[in-house]
């Protein structure tokens, strides 16, 4: 299928403001693209971008004063599978686990393994190790927080989550990982693109945040928000928490003055690719 996917956002800065953001499609899906990503801003400034210690691709620019619009629209390939699924998939004894897999075992900013390691053996020390494990993780996180958006924070932490139970998708996402590590299972925070694909409409779009957790040899996708196999996932950023990929750094007081997200499926019939 094709997916049509971008973003909109205005921000208002009192002053020259320096930003980094990671709102671009992961290079992982960019054999994928069936067309290149359009990036514009008004007012139209230079932006300059590179690849960070997590291999996620980073745009820094300078927002003038008043009101900035950067804006993103983009289509690709995906083939309308729903997550990967492996039952069987192990877990791997830690000193036979790649080396590049060693930092999502310890605790990060917002998942704190040491505060909530005897939390997790007591609940999952009985699970069956592997997969059955990691979905038994993610079944008592989607149980135990309870969704909305009115309760999002960006200082509440994994074992803040765990004991507030109220958040959104962020903090499904750091406690499922901080319970998974302290069990000495690799997991990894991932932002992207994820609409309602195959699922009934739930209203405007935003970005999502899950986790890629590392079992039998390589990463799988696990979400205790939806604790559903969905449709048409579009990785930005991966790392170790929120902390390591913030949609927007700025580097100055700003204002959102509007954000809107698209993921949607596009007919092929509709879809017309520009002659190069």
């Amino acid at each position: 299928m094709l997916i049509r996917f971008g973003h909109e956002m205005t921000v208002t800065c009192p002053q020259p403001t320096a930003m980094v953001c990671l709102l671009a499609p992961h290079r992982d899906r960019l054999p994928d693209l069936a067309l290149p990503e359009v990036v514009t801003t008004s007012p139209q400034v230079p932006i300059h971008s590179y690849f960070d210690l997590f291999g996620n691709l980073c745009r820094r620019f300078v927002a003038p004063a008043g009101d900035f619009t950067l804006r993103s629209d983009c289509t690709l390939h995906d083939s309308g599978l729903p997550d990967a699924y492996a039952p069987d998939a192990a877990e791997m004894p830690i000193a036979d686990l790649p080396d590049d897999t060693l930092t999502y075992l310890m605790g990060s900013r917002y998942c704190e393994t040491d505060r909530l390691s005897q939390t997790a053996w007591d609940l999952f020390a009985a699970t069956p190790p592997g997969w059955a494990r990691v979905q038994a993780i993610c079944d008592f996180v989607h149980g135990h927080i309870k969704f909305n958006y009115m309760e999002a924070s960006s200082t509440r932490s994994a074992f803040d989550a765990y004991n507030e139970r109220k958040g959104v998708c962020r903090d499904f996402a750091h406690l499922s990982i901080a319970l998974t590590r302290a069990m000495n299972i690799p997991a990894r925070y991932v932002n992207g693109y994820l609409g309602d694909i195959g699922h009934p409409y739930t209203g405007p779009g935003d970005f999502a945040a899950w986790m890629e957790v590392y079992l039998g040899g390589r990463w799988w996708t696990f979400d205790a928000r939806n604790n559903k196999r969905r449709i048409g996932r579009i990785v930005v950023a991966r790392g170790r928490d929120a902390a390591d990929v913030p949609l927007v750094n700025s580097f100055g007081p700003h204002v959102l003055k509007g954000f809107t997200v698209w993921t949607d499926e596009v007919p092929a019939p509709a879809f017309v690719p520009t002659p190069a």
